[in-house]
């Protein structure tokens, strides 16, 4: 079954507009041990929420895991992914600390954290309230 994970991007740098025109990337540059386990895990099939950090702090869309993690040349796991769905609705964090059911989500726990899992309950939730 797939999972959800969260990945959160300065829209500046890569937006998830960038992601539909380009149709595949690379996820990479994330160095974070604990963000790293999570890339580790993924298999191809999964589902990734596309956050929008800076101004914006708001999931915008979802990619497609289409790849195994690999290693880069930096020795860092990384991910390949397409545009899957934009979302209908933005969830913006403001919203998602105002619900219980995500007070212990590493993105209000773990504001720093820019690769996360995301708990099947969790992401059943953000679905629902994009839709």
């Amino acid at each position: 079954m797939a999972r959800y994970y969260l990945a959160k991007t300065e829209p500046e740098e890569y937006s998830y507009d960038m992601l539909e025109k380009e149709g595949k990337t690379v996820w990479n540059g994330v160095k974070n041990p604990l963000a790293q386990k999570f890339i580790k895990q993924m298999k191809k099939g999964d589902f990734l929420f596309i956050y929008h950090t800076g101004k914006e702090k708001a999931i915008v869309g979802i990619g497609k895991v289409v790849s195994e993690p690999y290693q880069d040349e930096n020795g860092l796991y990384v991910v390949d992914i397409q545009p899957y769905k934009r979302l209908n609705k933005k969830l913006t964090l403001s919203e998602i600390k105002k619900i219980k059911e995500f007070q212990d989500f590493y993105l209000v726990k773990m504001p720093r954290l820019s690769v996360m899992e995301v708990p099947d309950d969790l992401a059943n939730l953000i679905l629902k309230l994009t839709e």
